[in-house]
C-alpha cells in the first residue's frame, strides 16, 4: 500500500523510486523534511501528508520540500489532510517537479484542488508564511514563488542539483584497506595516537583505503589527511584533539586538516566524528583545504561524518564537569571554530552535523550541560560547496549561538543548502536576530539555493532593501521551519 511511511524530527531523503503503490510517501509528522530526486510512477497519491497540528501534542507535518522530482501517471502529486486557507497548516515548497499525466498537483483530502496538475513542470511553488523587507508580520502565500537561479557548477548533467551517494567500496578487495589499529594506533581514548596516525597517512594515503576501527583516537597536534585519501570509520570512529596545543584561544590551531592548503584531488571521508577533549578553547576542529579534481563533481567530500563537541564519554565536557546552570567555567570550552572551508577548497558535505552538545549523550541521555564554542562554520570557499542534510547546532549553555558566517570575498561563491538546521540560545534575547542577520548577509553574497532551513526560537527577520529573498515560516511557537531562496548574483 505504501512505498514509505515516514515521520521524524528532520530528515533528507534522496534518490528513491516508488512504483505501483497506493501512496508513494505517507508522512504523519516532522519538523522539516527534504525529498530530493524522487521518482513516482503509477501510484494513486505521490505524497500524502498529515497536516494542521502545530502544538507538541498534535505535531503533524511542519515543513516539506520536494526538489527535482518526476511524477508519472499518478492522479495526485501532493495531498494535505487539512486545507491551508489563508492559514498555515503545514508548509510546502515544490521546486523543479516534472508532472506527466497528473490530474492534481496539490490537493486536500476530500477533493479540493489547490494547484491543478497536467503534464507540466512546476518550477517553484510554495505554501507558507512569508516575511519580507523589515516587516515582522507574515503574509500567507499559496502559489508560485521566486525560482532561484542555480549556477551550472552546482547541477548535474540533467539540470538537477548534483548529488553523490555515500561511497561504499563494495568492489574493493580487503587487501585494499588498511586498519589504523593494525599499524600502531590504539583508539582507546587515552593514548596519544598522533605519531601513529601521521605515519599511517604518510605511508598509505593515496594507495590504500584507511580504515579507522571503532574507537576514539587522541591527537595532540594537527593531523593532516592528504588529498588522494579515502577514510572510512566504523560506527563513527572519533578523532579528538586534546592538550596544550588547542588551549590558547588567542592562537587557535587546527585539529584535523583536510588536505594541505591549495591541494587538489580525490578525498572521501565517511562515518567519522571529529571532536575535542576539553578544555580546548583554541581548537579549529576541521580545516577543509582540498579542491575536487577537475571534471569530478563531489570528488572531495564527507558523508555521514560529524563534528561533535562535548556531551560524550571521555570529552571532559559532560554533566559531571559542566552541568547546566553552572556559570561560565574555563574548563568547559569545547572549540574556537568547528569547520573552516578555505577559499580554494570545494566540498560535498552530506549528512554532516556540527553539534556542540546541549545534553549528555553517554549519561542519562537527557541531562543538560553548559559548554561553549566561539564559532560554528566559516566558509570562504569560492565554490562549489554542497551542504545536503547539514545541521549547525552549536551551543553556549543550552543551545546558544556559535555563528554560521561567511567572510566576504571578491570572487563569486556557489553554495547549495538542501536542508539546514540551526539553533540560538534560549537565554540570548537577540540571538535569533543575529542568526537571521547572518543568514540574510550570506544570501547577499552567495549564489545560494536553500530549502527547508530549521531554526530554534522565534525569529525576527531583517532583509535589506533589494535582497531577492523570501522566508517561509510554517508554524508558530519557538520552533520554526522555513524556506529561503535567492537568485544568483
Amino acid at each position: 500500500k505504501y512505498g514509505m511511511w515516514v515521520g521524524n524530527q528532520q530528515f533528507t531523503v534522496r534518490n528513491i523510486t516508488v512504483n505501483n503503490a497506493d501512496t508513494a510517501v505517507f508522512s504523519h509528522w516532522n519538523w522539516g523534511w527534504t525529498f530530493q530526486g524522487i521518482n513516482i510512477n503509477n501510484c494513486q497519491v505521490g505524497f500524502d501528508l498529515l497536516t494542521g497540528g502545530a502544538t507538541a501534542n498534535t505535531q503533524s507535518v511542519g515543513a516539506m520540500a520536494i526538489i527535482d522530482s518526476v511524477v508519472t501517471n499518478t492522479p495526485i502529486f501532493v495531498r494535505n489532510s487539512q486545507p491551508s486557507d489563508n492559514n498555515l497548516a503545514g508548509s510546502l515548497v515544490i521546486n523543479n517537479a516534472r508532472l506527466n499525466n497528473v490530474q492534481t498537483a496539490v490537493g486536500v483530502v476530500g477533493g479540493a484542488t489547490v494547484l491543478a496538475g497536467g503534464t507540466k513542470t512546476i518550477k517553484s511553488w510554495g505554501q507558507g508564511n512569508v516575511f519580507k523587507g523589515t516587516s515582522s508580520g507574515a503574509k500567507f502565500v499559496q502559489g508560485d514563488i521566486g525560482n532561484p537561479s542555480k549556477p551550472s557548477s552546482l547541477l548535474d548533467g540533467s539540470g538537477k542539483i548534483f548529488g553523490r551517494m555515500h561511497p561504499q567500496y563494495a568492489s574493493y578487495a580487503v587487501s585494499e584497506f588498511v586498519s589504523v589499529r593494525d599499524h600502531g594506533a590504539k583508539g582507546d581514548g587515552r593514548t596519544d595516537d598522533t605519531a601513529a596516525l601521521k605515519a599511517i597517512f604518510s605511508k598509505y594515503a593515496g594507495c590504500k583505503i584507511i580504515f579507522f576501527d571503532a574507537g576514539t583516537y587522541i591527537v595532540t597536534s594537527t593531523l593532516t589527511i592528504p588529498a588522494g585519501t579515502r577514510v572510512v570509520g566504523e560506527a563513527w570512529s572519533v578523532i579528538a584533539g586534546s592538550g596544550k596545543m588547542f588551549q590558547d584561544v588567542s592562537n587557535p590551531q587546527v585539529v584535523v586538516r583536510v588536505g594541505e592548503p591549495g591541494s587538489q584531488g580525490i578525498l572521501e571521508i565517511t562515518d567519522m566524528i571529529f571532536s575535542t577533549v576539553g578544555p580546548t578553547p583554541g581548537a579549529i576542529v576541521v580545516e577543509w583545504n582540498v579542491k575536487q579534481p577537475a571534471g569530478f563533481q563531489g570528488g572531495a567530500g564527507a558523508w555521514d561524518t560529524h563534528i561533535r563537541l562535548g556531551g560524550a564519554l571521555g570529552t571532559n565536557l559532560e554533566v559531571q564537569q559542566c552541568p547546566s546552570g553552572s556559570g561560565v567555567d574555563d574548563g568547559c570550552y569545547a572549540a574556537f571554530l568547528a569547520l573552516h572551508i578555505q577559499p580554494s577548497a570545494t566540498a560535498y558535505l552530506e549528512g554532516l552535523w556540527a553539534w556542540l552538545a546541549d545534553h549528555d549523550l553517554d549519561g542519562d541521555g537527557t541531562s543538560q550541560i553548559s559548554i561553549y564554542s566561539g564559532r560554528g562554520i566559516l566558509s570562504e570557499s569560492a565554490g562549489p560547496v554542497w551542504m545536503i542534510g547539514t545541521a549547525l547546532l552549536p551551543a553556549i549553555s543550552r543551545r546558544a549561538c556559535a555563528v554560521f558566517y561567511q567572510r566576504e570575498m571578491e570572487r563569486p561563491k556557489l553554495l547549495v543548502w538542501a536542508f539546514i538546521r540551526m539553533g540560538t540560545a534560549r537565554f540570548l534575547i537577540n540571538g535569533h536576530y543575529h542568526l537571521w542577520r547572518g543568514i540574510i548577509q550570506l544570501l547577499q553574497r552567495e549564489s545560494l539555493f536553500a530549502l527547508n532551513v530549521l531554526l530554534h526560537l522565534s525569529a525576527v527577520v531583517e532583509l535589506r532593501p533589494g535582497v531577492p529573498a523570501d522566508v517561509y515560516l510554517p508554524v508558530a511557537d519557538y520552533e520554526y521551519r522555513l524556506w529561503v531562496g535567492c537568485g544568483g548574483l
